[in-house]
């Protein structure tokens, strides 16, 4: 049974049902579809606003090309030192910025803080051009260490960004785990707090291959479809993502999905924590699990057949890991993830802690 990502996971039956659908009929081409409309259509309905979004493939893809219309080439992205944007995206954000610098902002902490950005900003050289200046903040919703922020914190980073002349970038591969964990609106955590560009996950959350780059601002959206020729991901048959994200959005089928990975998260949490020797490094508030094994423990349940994932040992933890002995790892749940998954855990640690 595999926790290493909800990447492995499949998709949603509602997702698979409305392909099918959608594979017998004909469209229009690149996204103008009627099928690419509605899915707009109900972006507009689920954050409340006026926004345009544009649909893509992949993660990587959204964020990076999103970046591209925020700022300049020769701007910097300020993010957090574990985000996904800087550790596991290769180069394709300086590639498809054209050669904007991602800066880790310190000090390092478990989360990006308001006062860390406003310092970062102010410590950071202004003789132009000879220095590089900040124009993006990126955030992570939900981050890469399983944190959530609260509406209260958006807004406060936000403003610091606007305050300071920068755009705000939000990586939401996890953005619909993050609304199930705070069970606010999708709006207050995104274009009420301040955000600017959501890149709205659906592929780790029920859907085949589908990201919504979200323009609350329509301004800023100027050009992106040439963007998104330029850089070949502009999908000749658009409306297979939009077809997608109409279903994984209908009767908040995407809250729905979303909320069952978070309840497995917890229970797997628990099943954990009933092993001898492991610790959560940090409560889960969204799909991820992050634990302290001992090395022992951690050999024993891959004999067992649980899949995790190894961590960065650089990450921020409330307690320190002795790393002679242990090892901090990471588990994912998703929406197909089940109780005979998460029994297995049990059933492993209860031999284990014999």
């Amino acid at each position: 049974m595999s926790f290493a990502s909800d990447n492995q996971s499949g998709a949603s039956p509602a997702v698979l049902n409305a392909l099918m659908q959608e594979f017998s009929r004909n469209g229009t081409s690149y996204g103008t579809d009627e099928a690419t409309k509605r899915a707009e259509d109900k972006l507009r309905d689920v954050f409340d606003c006026d926004l345009v979004a544009y649909f893509v493939t992949s993660g990587t893809a959204a964020n990076c090309l999103a970046l591209s219309a925020l700022g300049d080439p020769w701007g910097a992205v300020l993010c957090h030192h574990q985000a996904h944007l800087l550790r596991d995206e290769s180069t394709a954000p300086e590639f498809l910025t054209n050669g904007m610098r991602l800066v880790p902002v310190a000090p390092f902490a478990a989360r990006l803080d308001a006062d860390a950005v406003a310092a970062q900003i102010a410590a950071m050289p202004d003789d132009r051009p000879h220095n590089i200046r900040p124009q993006v903040l990126s955030l992570a919703q939900s981050s890469e260490n399983g944190q959530v922020y609260t509406p209260v914190e958006v807004r406060a980073l936000c403003r610091v960004a606007h305050d300071a002349g920068l755009r705000v970038h939000m990586d939401g591969a996890r953005f619909a785990n993050a609304v199930a964990h705070l069970g606010c609106h999708p709006a207050d955590i995104s274009v009420r707090a301040g955000v600017d560009v959501l890149c709205l996950g659906a592929t780790k959350n029920g859907a085949v291959a589908a990201e919504a780059v979200i323009f609350f601002d329509r301004t800023l959206a100027r050009e992106f479809p040439e963007r998104m020729k330029r850089s070949g991901h502009l999908l000749s048959k658009g409306r297979f993502l939009g077809t997608q994200f109409s279903a994984w959005l209908h009767d908040d089928h995407w809250l729905d999905l979303a909320r069952h990975a978070n309840e497995k998260a917890q229970a797997l949490a628990t099943a954990l924590t009933s092993i001898n020797g492991v610790r959560i490094a940090m409560p889960p508030e969204a799909n991820e699990v992050f634990a302290v094994l001992p090395r022992q423990v951690c050999a024993q349940l891959g004999a067992a057949g649980i899949g995790f994932a190894e961590w960065y040992g650089d990450a921020i933890l409330p307690d320190k890991i002795e790393l002679e002995r242990e090892i901090l790892v990471r588990f994912v749940t998703s929406f197909a993830s089940n109780e005979t998954g998460v029994a297995a855990v049990t059933l492993a640690g209860g031999v284990l802690s014999r």
